[in-house]
């Protein structure tokens, strides 16, 4: 098996440290940048596997060594997990629209740190579904090309935008989708969805799904995911 390598961008040795020796014992191969710009320098000259990314760093800060990684080719496609201290939940609303893949803040679990990056190392390994391609989660079936979701072989009677809002978050499981994302992908032509009617939409969607609603999940302050 290839060796997969992490790229950690965090200025705070201990730190930095802590999660270089719990990866490297689970088999990561781990390179350390202090700086953004050193972060940039690393993952440019050899992109990496996976980067953890801590958003507050002297200079160039997190954000903006995301929004830089994900408009150059060749680093665009690295998944990104970001790093906070920060209690303050627009920046990582910001991390994950400028196209980071999931967040863990500080003071966190280092067997919560190293699950949640095979978490997206596991996603990023499927490619995500065609427009057209059915959907098979856990008892719940989607058929794009029928617009028919059925739980457990129950079909399930959706309107046309709950119908885009269930398949975007069945399309990537574990996924963390705000909700500007959300009203970006399945704004319709038939309704003009905003961000505080997603949440109505979600609600809709929890009841009709009946056991399986329990699975749309609430990322407070953040948006919704389907749990993986």
């Amino acid at each position: 098996m290839v060796q997969k390598r992490i790229l950690l961008i965090e200025d705070e040795k201990d730190i930095a440290e802590l999660i270089r020796h719990h990866l490297a014992r689970e088999g990561y191969a781990v390179s350390r940048a202090a700086t953004g710009e050193e972060g940039l320098r690393l993952a440019r000259a050899d992109p990496p596997s996976l980067i953890l990314l801590d958003l507050m760093l002297p200079g160039v800060d997190g954000l903006e060594v995301c929004r830089a990684l994900k408009r150059q080719r060749g680093t665009d496609a690295i998944p990104i997990i970001m790093l906070t201290a920060k209690s303050e939940e627009s920046d990582i609303v910001a991390g994950l629209e400028l196209g980071a893949d999931d967040y863990i803040t500080k003071p966190f679990s280092p067997p919560v740190l190293v699950a949640r990056l095979r978490a997206v190392l596991r996603r990023r390994s499927r490619p995500a579904p065609t427009e057209t391609e059915p959907i098979e989660f856990r008892g719940l079936s989607i058929h794009p090309g029928r617009h028919e979701v059925r739980v457990k072989d129950k079909p399930v009677e959706l309107t046309a935008t709950e119908f885009r809002l269930l398949r975007l978050l069945a399309g990537r499981p574990g996924w963390v989708f705000t909700r500007s994302q959300i009203v970006n992908a399945v704004r319709g032509e038939d309704y003009p969805v905003t961000e505080r009617s997603v949440d109505v939409h979600i609600v809709g969607l929890r009841k009709k799904l009946g056991a399986f609603g329990k699975s749309l999940e609430t990322v407070r302050g953040i948006g919704y995911r389907l749990k993986d």
